[in-house]
């Protein structure tokens, strides 16, 4: 009988457990769902100017949403990025620091239906620790994201663009643009497939210097440590396009701690 019983609470207990794990993938998945959670996403980028330096990103980005009324989630995403950054034009030295920290604001309807979409403003901030690792300005600018949920897939895109509005007179205006698509192919025990690189446009570049494109992909797995659910991810993109000076491919890790939604 206790074998029984065993049994039966395995083949109840065992697919609602992958069920809840091919959820809480897809929240993740989200940029703009009611999950708080705590990402650390590493960017080592490789290939850097005539002495092919190395680059490292480490951005730490919590994401934090809230309730503001009966229809609608105001979510914040905040970006503290700690940056190693190489002396491209020696073949060693670096300067190590804090680099310009940017806050995304989206209102999202709760019940949005099959389109799931947030828009609101972007800032950043003037914080970086050395000039080398920041612009000196306060930037101002649109962000927007859609994405949709159909079966095993989480597709959509965010963008945004930044324009300096104040800060130090001698360094350069900001008119930046970012866009990410993000492509997600849910498998089973929490498993997925993903391609999520960032474009980048630097408007006040040169023509032939303004933009980044890569293309490539990961893997990552839903697990626990404990009671506390965590996601993690690798993944490789190479540049198709980048500016002279720019970074040949990128290695991405990244670790994001998953907290229950807001109320």
């Amino acid at each position: 009988m206790k074998i029984k019983y065993a049994l039966i609470v395995s083949l109840v207990l065992i697919p609602n457990l992958v069920l809840a794990q091919d959820n809480l993938a897809q929240k993740t998945q989200n940029p703009i769902s009611d999950l708080i959670s705590l990402p650390f996403q590493n960017n080592t980028n490789f290939g850097i100017g005539p002495n092919s330096r190395t680059q490292n990103v480490l951005n730490i980005q919590p994401v934090i949403p809230f309730s503001v009324s009966e229809n609608w989630n105001l979510v914040t995403r905040t970006i503290a990025p700690l940056i190693s950054q190489p002396d491209i034009s020696e073949e060693s030295g670096s300067t190590f620091g804090l680099g310009d920290i940017n806050t995304s604001l989206w209102l999202s309807p709760k019940d949005p239906g099959k389109i799931i979409w947030g828009v609101g403003p972007i800032l950043s901030f003037p914080t970086a620790t050395d000039d080398m690792l920041g612009t000196g300005k306060f930037g101002l600018g649109p962000t927007f994201v859609v994405l949709t949920i159909s079966g095993p897939w989480v597709a959509g895109v965010l963008l945004n663009n930044i324009w300096s509005v104040a800060g130090k007179s001698d360094r350069s205006d900001v008119n930046q643009m970012l866009i990410q698509y993000f492509i997600n192919y849910n498998l089973a025990q929490g498993w997925y497939l993903v391609s999520a690189p960032i474009l980048t446009a630097n408007w006040k570049a040169e023509s032939g210097n303004q933009w980044t494109i890569p293309i490539g992909a990961g893997v990552g797995k839903i697990f626990k440590i404990g009671k506390q659910p965590l996601n993690a991810s690798a993944h490789a993109y190479g540049n198709v396009d980048k500016p002279d000076l720019g970074a040949d491919w990128t290695l991405r890790l990244q670790i994001q701690f998953v907290f229950p939604h807001c109320s």
